[in-house]
């Protein structure tokens, strides 16, 4: 699998990242061995870019994670975490899924983007993967928290990249327009944009991505799917975690039908759309299995014709101006 340098830092990302939250037990249990078997398979076709946070599962995302990679050179992949929420002991009997994770609540987080904040919780991703090093530490979800993260987490991590502890510093967040601001005002290698830019939603392209691929910074995209809609569009499908709207739908649908006229999955092109912009570096994935990792990969690779992107924009299903990839494959 292709590997692309992640903006102006020395750290490579497969164009296929794997997003870890599944295998902390997003929405519905994983057993343990799913969630080896499923960076087992990822490693296997090529992915070496690996994202987790202490969010996901409480932590339980984390410790999967380091444990699925312990036996793999260290120098061989590129691991991410994040900063922001610090996980504090909780005495509850209750689960974690009003967050969205099927784990027990047995600690609770705490909102922090202060220097000491970012140290503790390096320090205790650290401990929890059971590596000894984390590539790219990105500044998780601050949009109420800006200022904060803005003047002290962002400064600390700079201390950090300087001192040799990390490679690359990101911002992580479901918004393009604060992480503009991010790029404007500091010096981030990468930002990771959730949802907001693919085949039904490209609010990225407006500022950040045209400002990214300026100043150098690379730029991971998730979210591809829009959470369910452009993976199986139908009626009841979802589109940001809620009800998709009908004429959202019925966009989704057409896409489906033009993709199967050229013989693409609409998945496939989903995932490849990013890849029409410079600046996109990585695709990242949430995966829970095997089966998962096998299909992301085999469809990250699968021929996309300009055929089919030039019909797109004929049938005003997506605007003239936005870049589209060559075909490669």
């Amino acid at each position: 699998m292709r590997q692309n340098q992640l903006g102006r830092s020395a750290v490579r990302v497969s164009e296929l990242s794997f997003g870890a939250a599944g295998i902390g037990n997003l929405f519905t249990a994983v057993a343990d061995h799913q969630a080896e078997q499923a960076v087992t398979a990822a490693w296997d076709a090529g992915v070496r870019y690996f994202d987790t946070a202490p969010h996901y599962g409480l932590g339980l995302s984390e410790r999967r994670l380091g444990a699925a990679l312990r036996d793999h050179p260290r120098d061989e992949y590129t691991l991410s975490t994040k900063v922001g929420r610090l996980l504090e002991p909780a005495d509850t009997d209750a689960t974690d899924l009003a967050a969205g994770f099927a784990v027990p609540a047995t600690h609770r987080r705490v909102w922090d983007f202060s220097a000491e904040g970012v140290r503790r919780s390096l320090a205790d991703s650290l401990e929890r993967l059971g590596l000894d090093r984390i590539d790219i530490a990105y500044l998780h979800d601050p949009d109420d928290h800006a200022e904060q993260a803005l003047e002290e987490a962002y400064p600390e991590l700079e201390r950090l990249r300087g001192e040799g502890v990390l490679d690359a510093i990101g911002v992580g967040m479901n918004q393009a327009e604060l992480l503009t601001r991010f790029i404007l005002e500091t010096d981030v290698d990468a930002v990771l944009l959730a949802g907001r830019y693919s085949l039904l939603d490209q609010r990225g392209l407006v500022d950040l991505l045209p400002l990214a691929a300026d100043r150098g910074v690379g730029v991971v995209i998730g979210g591809v799917f829009n959470s369910g809609l452009l993976a199986d569009p139908r009626p009841g499908a979802t589109f940001d975690y809620a009800a998709a709207p009908d004429d959202l739908v019925a966009r989704a649908l057409e896409l489906k039908t033009v993709c199967e006229r050229h013989g693409v999955p609409l998945r496939a092109a989903a995932l490849r759309f990013p890849f029409g912009h410079p600046a996109v570096t990585s695709v990242l994935v949430g995966t829970r299995s095997a089966a998962e990792a096998e299909d992301a990969a085999a469809l990250i690779n699968h021929p996309v014709p300009e055929a089919l992107w030039a019909e797109i924009k004929e049938l005003g299903l997506l605007p003239p101006d936005v870049p589209t990839p060559a075909q490669e494959r």
